[in-house]
């Protein structure tokens, strides 16, 4: 099998980047956009031993669940892997790829409960994030191609509001009339870097990221976004290194209040530019009351990874105690706002820092306490999970954004991983800490590969 080969396969399966996989002469090839049972002539594009990658060049037989994506550059944009995929199949799809990712890396084989659906299959984003670049002479907005750092320009996108699509004409009018170019990443070169926009309630929080103080017509601007958002607040934020990082240090607030404050199941709490809020607010609420349905009222709750301390806060209203354990400073203090705003004083405590340094403190304290665990996709840090073993935490509240952590973590606090010379292996007769008593996939993110996962582990005895 050779680059640029065309020949014709079946897809046999979907793998866990959303892409089909078929098989020939000892090959195994993901094909983005194809689905099981079609076939296909494919274009190989790379071979390395025995896999391979190719892109569908024509299709023969396409599959009943196939439906037409509504975005203009789908495949092509990384957003999105499963917009040809009948919605019903995508939830199918997510709790077989739960299953499976914990079969796989843990060797846990474990009835995982059906994907919870989302309300909205489109436009349920309340976050956007653009980067603008500039290519062949042209300023760009869109979003990344497939793991690289190609931006592919688009005017709209479906998983957001119609808001969207104003703000892209809005940003491309304004670099244009004001002579402002879109930032090279080879080079350096250029004064805008990213927009990033969240929505609250028809109240909305735009950040421009630039690698200067200053620039020049940003009250045109402000000119345009008063036609695209009802109320917003405007950043600027300073980004001059040449890193992947989106935001930089410095935050200038230029117009509006800069932070808002909203009302989630009687619970009133404050977003800045930089507070992690789930894309998904429909989703987030039945996740957190799930979460919740696990936690007793006189129960201690030790929130890790607290972000801007609304689930901390139901559970503080709900059980004895929350701690809520929070590494940005801005969540932190949205989550102490929180606090004194609903008369949580004595309910809720928030402490700023890393989850390693603090957490130890806080479980000293109250060693009964029920440990919920939200990490960013890296996971739970390896110090923390030896703590929960160690400290023998009774039970467990995981969620998470990235299976494959997700698998690796739980599969460290079952035992069906073990340490053998820094190296993480399946164990041959795991003996861990603690058993799973439920895995739910919650679809917070509709049309893409990702997805939500909440799992509780209860501590053996």
């Amino acid at each position: 099998m050779e680059k640029n080969e065309i020949f014709k396969v079946t897809c046999a399966a979907l793998g866990t980047q959303g892409e089909g996989i078929a098989r020939r002469d000892g090959v195994t090839l993901f094909i983005p956009n194809f689905l099981p049972g079609e076939r296909a002539s494919v274009r190989v594009l790379k071979v390395k031993d025995s896999v391979g990658y190719a892109r569908v060049e024509e299709l023969d037989t396409p599959a009943e669940v196939r439906v037409r994506p509504k975005c203009a550059v789908f495949g092509k944009c990384g957003g999105c892997q499963l917009q040809h995929l009948k919605y019903h199949v995508q939830l199918k799809f997510k709790t077989q790829l739960v299953h499976d990712t914990l079969k796989k890396i843990a060797g846990i084989d474990f009835s995982v409960a059906a994907c919870e659906r989302s309300e909205k299959e489109y436009g349920y984003r309340n976050k956007l994030q653009l980067p603008v670049g500039r290519q062949n002479g042209q300023n760009v907005v869109g979003f990344y191609a497939e793991r690289s750092h190609r931006i592919v320009p688009t005017q709209a996108c479906p998983l957001h509001p119609a808001w969207a699509e104003g703000l892209i004409s809005a940003l491309l009018n304004f670099m244009e009339k004001c002579g402002l170019d879109g930032y090279d990443e080879e080079t350096g070169e250029g004064q805008i870097r990213h927009i990033v926009v969240r929505e609250l309630k028809k109240k909305f929080i735009v950040t421009l990221v630039t690698t200067v103080p200053e620039l020049k017509g940003i009250d045109y601007f402000f000119f345009l976004l008063d036609k695209v958002f009802p109320e917003y607040s405007f950043w600027l934020n300073v980004n001059d290194k040449p890193t992947n990082v989106v935001f930089g240090d410095a935050f200038t607030l230029l117009k509006g209040p800069g932070f808002y404050d909203c009302q989630d199941g009687g619970i009133t709490y404050e977003v800045g530019p930089r507070t992690f809020v789930q894309i998904n607010e429909n989703v987030r609420g039945r996740l957190y009351d799930r979460a919740l349905s696990f936690a007793e009222e006189g129960d201690t709750v030790i929130d890790c990874y607290a972000g801007g301390g609304l689930l901390t806060a139901k559970f503080a209203r709900k059980c004895k105690k929350a701690y809520g354990i929070e590494i940005v400073p801005e969540a932190h203090d949205c989550a102490q706002k929180l606090r004194e705003e609903n008369d949580l004083a004595d309910a809720m405590e928030n402490l700023c820092g890393r989850v390693e340094d603090l957490f130890a403190g806080v479980l000293e304290q109250h060693p009964e306490a029920l440990v919920v665990l939200d990490p960013p996709r890296a996971g739970v840090a390896r110090g923390v999970l030896d703590l929960l073993m160690e400290k023998q935490v009774k039970k467990i509240v995981m969620i998470s954004c990235n299976p494959a952590t997700l698998a690796r973590d739980v599969g460290i606090l079952t035992g069906s991983l073990v340490d053998e010379n820094g190296a993480l292996v399946k164990a041959e007769t795991p003996q861990g800490d603690y058993r799973l008593v439920t895995v739910e996939p919650f679809d917070m993110f509709p049309q893409t590969k990702h997805v939500e996962t909440l799992v509780v582990l209860q501590r053996i005895e």
